[in-house]
Formats: structure tokens, sequence, C-alpha cells
């Protein structure tokens, strides 16, 4: 791996004399989609801007590499333009290098004109609720972001082993798309994700899998759910899976004064309820191998751990009022047998040292990092860690445009900027033990994954271990 000297070498041979003039050099702390749009959004804007994008990983892209589900490439088309702002000469990749670590964020502002967070929620939500954690012979209930990065290959969850194997349910706690991601990919054909850039070793597990039944609970009702129609749609081509619901509560929840009204007024919602009563069979009508059952008014009260299987006891829910809808116990409970529970109820942020943090997010205006209500000098935000962990990569998008705008306007009015050269930045670096994946070395060890994915039959096969990755990459 080039070092830093030789990093600096070829920028200065690529920029020429107007661009070494510059007098704005941005640090984008993140190398996903919230941090990529930010550098294209500045880039677009004005000539006078450099970006130096950090990663911890030494492979870009965040969620859009190991959060898209595998059989939704088209979610990951963004990332052409993405390798379009990495090559961009005003453009630098620093991978595997944590922020927080060996080079924190104050030292980032110290180097740079302005600092952009877009490191993302990296963690989740937990239910605190007794028995989650498993013990030596149960799995008990894991993440859906931690399964979901099992078979992406993100590497700090390979060490994740789901048990797909000590009964045939899985049950999902959550009603969004990434608990639909989860019971899809569960009860998927194998050889339809075999051809997509799974992991091999997700591949070989799914295909030993007994999992047959996944049941999906969520403790509101069917008006509330938060997953989409095309996401639904989806689970209903599954080949050989019966959608099962309660379609009684269904219609009598859309039939309601209260339902109708919400029905009228959101045309997804409606059609997402026909949807699912076209297709889902009462649990008494059940007849299929294989199920994804939707169950509604269910709330999680523990994970209960015997020898040969473990159950999740729920409680049984009414709804009350209107607006908001909520959730109440009746103090009638239910337990439902199964291999393991996936918990996907939201992400959550993590604070960096330094940095204001709310608990949920880095507080802003108009992406300004906000310390009380005084602006922090030359500090920004964008994505997730934001706005909080909602919507879509073209959400992540607009959002980090208007970031972007915020930097681009302190840089017009002087605010920032012509504060710091690329040659201090460098030294600093160096100082700092900074010795980081570039974009030529992440560029070397993309074409040996589609390479090593092409031999067979797929788009990409992922290195998943970050020691390997650098060993690709200095051809070890």
């Amino acid at each position: 791996m080039a070092g830093l000297v030789s990093v600096r070498a070829r920028h200065l041979a690529k920029l020429g004399a107007r661009q070494l003039s510059t007098n704005a050099n941005i640090a984008v702390v993140g190398g996903g989609a919230a941090g990529f749009y930010t550098a294209a959004r500045l880039l677009s804007k004005t000539p006078d801007v450099h970006v130096d994008i950090f990663e911890r990983l030494p492979a870009p892209y965040g969620l859009v590499r190991y959060g898209v589900a595998p059989d939704h490439p088209e979610v990951k088309n963004c990332t052409a333009k993405f390798s379009e702002v990495s090559g961009n000469a005003r453009v630098r990749f620093f991978g595997n290098v944590d922020i927080g670590g060996s080079l924190s964020v104050s030292r980032l502002q110290e180097m740079y004109d302005g600092v952009v967070l877009a490191y993302g929620t990296s963690t989740d939500r937990r239910l605190n609720i007794p028995g989650e954690d498993g013990d030596q012979r149960h799995i008990g209930m894991v993440s859906a972001r931690q399964f979901v990065a099992w078979y992406n290959g993100l590497p700090e969850a390979q060490n994740l082993a789901p048990d797909l194997s000590s009964h045939d349910t899985v049950v999902v706690v959550g009603h969004g798309n990434v608990a639909l991601d989860c019971a899809r990919i569960l009860l998927a054909p194998v050889e339809t994700l075999a051809c997509t850039d799974m992991t091999v070793r997700a591949v070989e597990a799914l295909k030993e899998s007994r999992i047959r039944h996944v049941q999906m609970v969520g403790r509101r009702g069917p008006l509330q759910v938060s997953f989409t129609t095309k996401e639904l749609r989806e689970m209903t081509k599954l080949s050989n899976v019966q959608v099962v619901c309660d379609r009684a509560l269904v219609e009598q929840e859309c039939s309601s004064s209260a339902g109708q009204a919400l029905l009228q007024t959101s045309r997804p919602l409606r059609r997402m309820m026909d949807l699912l009563l076209k297709h889902a069979v009462s649990p008494d009508q059940m007849t299929g191998e294989r199920t994804f059952q939707l169950r509604f008014l269910r709330s999680p009260l523990a994970i209960e751990l015997d020898e040969k299987v473990q159950r999740v006891r729920l409680a049984i829910n009414r709804l009350e009022g209107e607006s908001p809808v909520r959730a109440v116990a009746t103090g009638d409970e239910e337990e439902v047998a199964c291999a393991m529970a996936l918990r996907s109820v939201g992400y959550a942020g993590q604070a960096l040292e330094g940095v204001p943090f709310d608990g949920r997010v880095v507080p802003n205006i108009a992406g300004r990092v906000m310390s009380g209500d005084k602006p922090v000098h030359g500090l920004y935000v964008a994505g997730w860690i934001k706005r909080g962990p909602v919507g879509v990569i073209a959400t992540t998008m607009q959002d980090a445009y208007r970031t972007a705008d915020a930097v681009l306007m302190d840089l017009n009015s002087q605010a920032i900027g012509g504060q710091s050269t690329l040659s201090n930045i460098d030294s600093m670096l160096e100082l700092c033990g900074i010795n980081p994946v570039s974009n030529e070395d992440w560029r070397r060890l993309d074409a040996y994954e589609v390479s090593k994915g092409q031999t067979a039959g797929k788009p990409r096969e992922k290195v998943t271990s970050v020691q390997d990755m650098l060993n690709v990459i200095r051809d070890k």
C-alpha cells in the first residue's frame, strides 16, 4: 500500500497549479452514501474545494455495500456515481482510518477548513427484555442489522453464527423494510441468492437451513406498519411461500371510521392493504410448507430459554386512540418456539469524542452542528447521524446536498476557508501515523472481488476480513 508521501505525489501530479491554489479543504468522515453525495455536491458547485473522505474500513460505500439486500442490485447503481466522485482529482479516499481512534475529530478541525460528519448509525436499538442475549445453548435475539451485515460480508459481523437449524421457525420483531428483507432472505430459494453478491459463507449456511416459517411481529396493527408496498409485493412473489395474516383484523381496521379516514389520505397504504388481502390467508387456512406470517398486536416480553428450544414470549395488545394509535397490553400472552429471533426496531447513532450528541443524532440546524444554541465553527453533519435512521438512498442524497450547500454558503461568506493547505494536512496525517488505503488501492480490491465473483457466476465475491483486504491490496 502506498504511504502518504507517494499518495501526495500522485495527487500533486494530477492537480496542476490552478487547483493547488485552492482556498478550502474539507474532510468528510464516513465513506457511505451521505459522504459521497456531500462530496459530489461540493465538487459540482465550485472548482475551489478539495475533499478528503475518511472511512474506517478499507472498502467504501457503507450501507450500500453492507446493508442493501443482495437481491436488490439496482439499488447499488449509485456506486457508479460514487466511483466518479472518488476518481476526481480534487478528492482523496483515506480508507482503513478510524476517526476517533488514532485521529480525532478535533484534530481534523485543526487541519481542515471544514469537517462533515457522515458516519451513519452503526449500532441498533435494544428491547432490553430477559433472554435477549441468549445463553450457552441458544442465540437469543440477534439484531437484524447484524444479520444483514453477516450475509453482506461486513468484516465485524463474520463471527455471527445464526441458528438456522435448531427449529424450523424464526421470529422477526419489527414491521419495517429491514425486517422484510430478513424474512425474504430466510425464505427465498437459495439458488436465486447464490448468483448475487451475498457471501459464499452465507449462501452455504442458507443451503443447510431448516427454516421454513418466519413470523414477523409488530406491536400495533396493519395500518401502522412501516414497510413499503414494493417490499411486501416481493414476499408475495416468493415461490412456494404462503403469506399469512389475521385477515379479519385487517378488514376490521380498514373498515373502521379511523381506518377509512387514513386510507383516503394515503394511497400507498390503501394499495398495500389491497395487496395484503389479495394474497394472504388466515392462520386457520395455512397449508404451505413454507410460510411468511405477519403478526399484529404483539410485543415481545422475554426470550424463554430451556434445554431444547428457545421461545419468544409475546404480550397480546389492543389498539387505543386514533392519532396517534397506541398499543396497550391486554394481559394475555402467548409463546412462539423458534431457532432464533431477529430484532429490527431501528438503528442507533454513536457519539464521537468532542462532538455534541443528544443520544440519537448530532444536533444541528440545516447541517451545521450545534453546541447548545451556538453553531460549532466549521463542523457539519449529513445522513442518518444528522436526521436519524430513516429514508432511502434518494433521501440521503437530498439531505447530503443540503448539508453541502451549508458548507458552500459558509465558504462564500468567508466564514470558513483559506486556513489549510494540502501539504500541512499531509504532514499532520503522517505525524498521526496514518497509512491509509487510497482510491487506487480500493480499485485493486474492487477488481479482485469482481474477478472472483465472475469465476463463480456472480457480480462479486466480497473479501470479508480487513486483513485479507489489506493482503489483496498489498498483493500478499
